[in-house]
């Protein structure tokens, strides 16, 4: 909870799987909403094929290049983007 206290906005809106632990999200000050993994997958529209789609492929692009520099990781991501859609 500190780290999250630290790093999200106390109105964000956070989502997780249903894992016991993510319990205490649920009297925080974030808005909290779980999401069942093995139920989405059966969807077709499913966010989380998309996004776990979408960061496989920029590991392989990352693993190629061993890395980029951590100030160029921003502009990196919105290639990946660009040529995800």
């Amino acid at each position: 909870m500190p780290i999250l206290v630290k790093k999200v906005k106390p109105d964000s809106i956070v989502y997780t799987d249903c894992y016991g632990s993510y319990k205490t999200l649920d009297v925080s000050e974030f808005k909290h909403y779980r999401m069942n993994p093995s139920e989405l997958f059966a969807r077709k529209h499913n966010p989380i094929k998309g996004i776990e789609n979408f960061w496989n492929q920029e590991k392989r692009v990352l693993w190629k290049y061993n890395g980029i520099p951590k100030k160029h990781f921003p502009l990196f991501l919105k290639e990946c983007e660009f040529r995800f859609n």
